[in-house]
């Protein structure tokens, strides 16, 4: 959720897709004491429209879509399905288990930076028995294709603790629209934070998560508890947060980096108020319908489900 400023005499929005010019200029420099300071809630929700066989639907108008809060439909304000600038955080699993699919992995987040446009910005957290932020923003996406590169895996995986550090880092980030893309091949079995904590920094958070994972081809006599959670934990964090989580082989694993990729090219951002008693601190659900006039067939929506609103 974004907060909308208003000081008299300039109005201007933070932290969303919105922007407005002063009002009147003035002829100086305004008393501290005298400004009027008021925060309205506004609700920004990336949302992804396809059909039933996957095909991203692209061209629909804003009367096609109903946003929910708590129920209660709210009139969008906000309107965008341009290819908008993304800040991504990629978050490569170092770990030891990795070993003999680095080559391959290393093609495969090369495809998907090649996705990518111009005004983008990525970052890149590698982690094994701890997260590093090795790469930090940077609008070069061959600077974190060279780093994964040289990387020797080795250890255990600490994918809290790397979901974590991203968190920290993605709030230097220049766009509105924020993801996180994990390519891991497991679950985590040695971080400090839990799942129950990365779930609640994420619900507060306005970023959405991806994940490739990258799962063996033939399932192992006796698969370790990480590696029956991992897909799992991926599925559940990229629900949460309105992303997606795609499975991938060695076989595949380019193809499905560029999906995902595409996916993030292929969002809807909404916008709206929520209603004045949103300052209650709890966790709002959302819902998004979309109707057209014209014969579609089954459809398939994601989206963020829900928000924690403000409590001040």
């Amino acid at each position: 959720m974004s907060l909308l400023k208003i000081f008299v005499p300039s109005v201007f929005i933070a932290g969303c897709c919105l922007s407005a010019q002063p009002l009147s200029k003035p002829t100086a420099t305004p008393d501290p004491h005298h400004i009027l300071t008021i925060d309205v809630p506004f609700v920004l929700v990336p949302v992804h429209v396809t059909t039933m066989i996957g095909r991203p639907l692209t061209k629909l108008e804003l009367n096609n879509f109903h946003v929910f809060d708590q129920g209660v439909e709210h009139a969008i304000k906000t309107f965008t399905r341009d290819d908008t600038a993304i800040s991504v955080g990629v978050l490569f699993d170092s770990s030891g288990s990795m070993r003999n699919k680095m080559y391959k992995c290393v093609d495969a987040v090369s495809a998907f930076l090649k996705t990518a446009n111009d005004a983008d910005e990525h970052f890149l957290v590698e982690f094994g028995d701890r997260p590093k932020l090795s790469v930090p923003f940077t609008a070069n996406s061959a600077d974190l294709s060279n780093r994964i590169a040289k990387i020797k895996p080795f250890g255990r995986t600490a994918m809290f603790d790397a979901i974590q550090v991203a968190l920290k880092q993605m709030k230097s980030a220049k766009n509105t629209r924020k993801a996180i893309v994990v390519f891991s091949d497991g679950g985590d079995n040695n971080s400090r934070r839990n799942i129950r904590e990365i779930r609640r920094l994420l619900a507060e958070s306005d970023i959405q998560v991806y994940a490739v994972g990258i799962f063996d081809e033939v399932e192992r006599p006796k698969p370790t508890k990480e590696e029956i959670s991992g897909p799992i934990v991926l599925d559940e964090l990229a629900s949460l947060t309105g992303g997606n989580h795609l499975r991938a082989n060695l076989r595949n694993l380019s193809a499905i980096s560029i999906e995902i990729g595409n996916e993030l090219r292929s969002r809807y951002l909404l916008g709206y108020y929520p209603s004045s008693e949103v300052r209650d601190g709890k966790y709002h659900r959302v819902k998004v319908t979309v109707t057209s006039n014209e014969q579609l067939p089954d459809l398939r929506i994601s989206y963020r489900p829900g928000y924690y609103a403000a409590s001040f």
